[in-house]
């Protein structure tokens, strides 16, 4: 997160009523909801672990066991078990 000079930015009728709040403080303004992104949408990082998720369940389905998938993906018999039995479809 960068940080910006009010005043180098805002009209001075703003600084100025912000002022009656908050003064020399560093002030955080959020996003709009409306702009929020998922975890790892803009990297693809979210699209990676849900085809991974997907293979994990297919594999799952076709015989695997959770140990043995928990082996193969590096991950913990655990974390394995919410994969497969959670409802959320990929």
């Amino acid at each position: 997160m960068k940080y910006v000079n009010a005043s180098n930015i805002l009209p001075e009728k703003l600084i100025a009523e912000i002022q009656k709040y908050v003064q020399g403080e560093t002030l955080y303004i959020p996003k709009p909801e409306k702009s929020y992104r998922k975890w790892g949408s803009c990297s693809g990082a979210r699209k990676s672990i849900d085809e991974r998720n997907a293979s994990i369940k297919h594999a799952f389905t076709n015989g695997k066991s959770i140990d043995q998938l928990a082996d193969e993906y590096f991950l913990s018999v655990e974390t394995i078990k919410k994969i497969v039995y959670s409802n959320k479809k990929h």
